[in-house]
């Protein structure tokens, strides 16, 4: 039945080369396209008892919903938000951490032709109002913690758009509407609104603000088309098996991961709802929900490695990728000798699916992105907008958007200046560098801003990163461009210690004469210093800009 579907969209499903996968793959978007209602109701209408989401949490519990239950109450849902007043083209927020909440009320917008703004729940009072008051936030539902209310309350006079705030939880608190009390006393006839076109605005994610403030990355509802590829040749889903991405509501990688290509696919999606991530609980997790395809951010990888990974059971995990940022050749090489998986990578952004992986047909090269998608058009520029030959580093570039193709983004909202800066001439720019290959597999590199340029050397951080992640010391590490009064810039370390290490003089000349051993000497860190922990954006991305800043205050004052 999930191929019946897929070929609704997709003429051609079954590819026996990589080769054949990039020539021949094809989407087709129809005028009229509405996720919620062609693919979640559709599958309620075909197989009502099929599963959709298998969600557990840290105390153990484990609940199961089947398309049935996710179209019973996305009606209920949307009948509460109509009378709240909102309609098409109004825009809510989401704080809903991983509560099935968040599934059951994304759907309800897309019924309704809202746009969704997924938040993170590590957003603060002054995310929480620059965000509303920029989107024209109408309504905002969070979960029932108290340090969010409170945010959400003080921010409440910054943002006067802002009609309603909802709790989903068991605490509640004045001025707050109970969504999940509201959602149970809905009637569950539904009656659409509005219809929608494939072009409508459908999501809106803001940039993680690695760099400056968070842009609005806009998407339409044609978006999910494009999470096919990601789903079904890259995270391998299976029709009737459970895929478990972790993955915050609040990421773009739950667009990636949690719901689009993977409920296209005909599979159910499994949900770790944590309260705060330990390695202990996602391997608890893991044994509970017992997913068939696996994908996590590499810093979830590089945490498992320094666990006791021989006393649990991986056998039911046949497939497992990594997204977010690259996975260094040595927390690979760990995964596979400790439990046998094979890690997919691949490359994105918030602003589109993936735009390259180590696609299911590819021999895996440990620390490269993998190969092109299809119909990205992904081609490696310089600063002069030509094509870099194999081996010189290049910026990321989407060479085919003349005709955007489903799921690239539509643009920044309300920012036309840096849409047009960054997407201009049939090309999108997306500030990623990397390298390519003899063999056609790209290498990332780092954004623009990170690579270190040093005595005339260009220096990515991420080849210094992943020779001092070989060294048993290192749990985590940034490397970073500090100043220099002789060179303009040195390379410098930030190193996260694993259990068992104290910081010395004797561990930073061990580092670094590692890393002269592991690469090229002249990239060794001329600093390191040892911290408790890494600064990172909400979506878990070590933030380098941060660690660049402190280091170039100090050296002005």
């Amino acid at each position: 039945m999930a191929n019946e579907l897929l070929r609704r969209y997709c003429p051609k499903i079954d590819f026996d080369t990589y080769e054949d996968f990039f020539e021949h793959y094809r989407c087709v978007v129809p005028e009229r396209f509405n996720f919620a209602y062609d693919v979640v109701d559709e599958w309620a209408c075909i197989q009502p008892d099929k599963s959709a989401l298998v969600w557990t949490d840290d105390s153990g519990i484990v609940k199961r919903y089947t398309f049935a239950d996710m179209k019973r109450l996305s009606d209920k849902a949307a009948n509460v938000l109509l009378s709240l007043g909102v309609k098409k083209g109004d825009v809510v927020m989401l704080i809903l951490k991983q509560r099935p909440e968040v599934w059951i009320l994304i759907t309800a917008l897309m019924k309704i032709g809202a746009v969704c703004i997924p938040g993170t729940y590590q957003l603060t009072q002054k995310d929480i109002a620059y965000r509303c008051r920029i989107a024209e936030v109408t309504v905002l539902i969070t979960v029932d913690e108290p340090y969010l209310l409170d945010a959400i309350s003080a921010a409440g006079p910054e943002c006067p758009n802002l009609r309603h705030c909802a709790i989903v939880g068991d605490t509640q608190r004045t001025g707050f509407i109970d969504m999940r009390a509201a959602i149970n006393e809905a009637q569950e006839d539904f009656t659409p609104p509005c219809s929608t076109a494939a072009t409508d605005p459908m999501l809106i994610y803001f940039s993680s603000g690695t760099t400056g403030m968070p842009k609005m990355v806009r998407h339409n509802f044609a978006f999910p088309l494009g999470h096919i590829v990601t789903a079904k040749y890259w995270q391998c889903v299976e029709d009737n098996r459970i895929h478990m991405t972790q993955s915050d509501s609040g990421w773009a990688k739950f667009a990636w991961g949690k719901i689009y290509g993977q409920w296209l696919c005909g599979a159910s999606i499994g949900a770790y709802d944590t309260e705060k991530f330990t390695p202990q609980g996602m391997l608890d997790a893991l044994q509970r929900i017992k997913p068939y395809s696996f994908c996590a951010p590499a810093t979830i990888f590089r945490f498992l490695i320094k666990e006791n990974l021989s006393a649990h059971d991986f056998s039911f995990i046949k497939h497992s990728s990594v997204a977010g940022e690259p996975l260094s050749p040595e927390v690979y090489h760990r995964i596979k000798e400790m439990t046998g998986l094979e890690i997919r990578e691949g490359f994105g952004q918030s602003e589109g699916s993936v735009l390259a992986a180590a696609f299911k047909w590819l021999p895996i090269k440990p620390g490269s992105m993998g190969k092109p998608a299809p119909l990205y058009g992904l081609d490696l520029l310089d600063e002069n907008g030509a094509v870099c030959d194999d081996g010189i580093i290049g910026v990321i570039s989407v060479t085919a958007a003349d005709k955007a193709p489903p799921g690239l983004f539509t643009g920044y909202w309300k920012d036309e200046a840096i849409t047009r800066s960054l997407w201009h001439d049939g090309v999108y720019s997306s500030g990623d560098m990397a390298w390519r290959d003899g063999d056609g597999y790209y290498w990332f590199v780092g954004r623009n801003d990170d690579v270190i340029k040093c005595s005339g050397y260009r220096i990515g951080p991420f080849e210094v990163e992943s020779a001092l992640m070989e060294h048993p010391a290192v749990l985590e590490c940034a490397v970073t461009a500090a100043p220099d009064p002789v060179r303009g810039s040195v390379v410098k370390a930030t190193v996260v210690l694993a259990r068992g290490f104290a910081a010395s003089d004797s561990l930073k000349k061990e580092l670094q004469n590692h890393v002269k051993q592991v690469t090229a000497p002249y990239k060794y860190p001329r600093i390191v210093e040892f911290v408790d922990e890494l600064p990172k954006t909400a979506s878990g991305k070590i933030q380098r800009t941060v660690i660049r800043a402190r280091d170039q205050e100090c050296s002005s004052s």
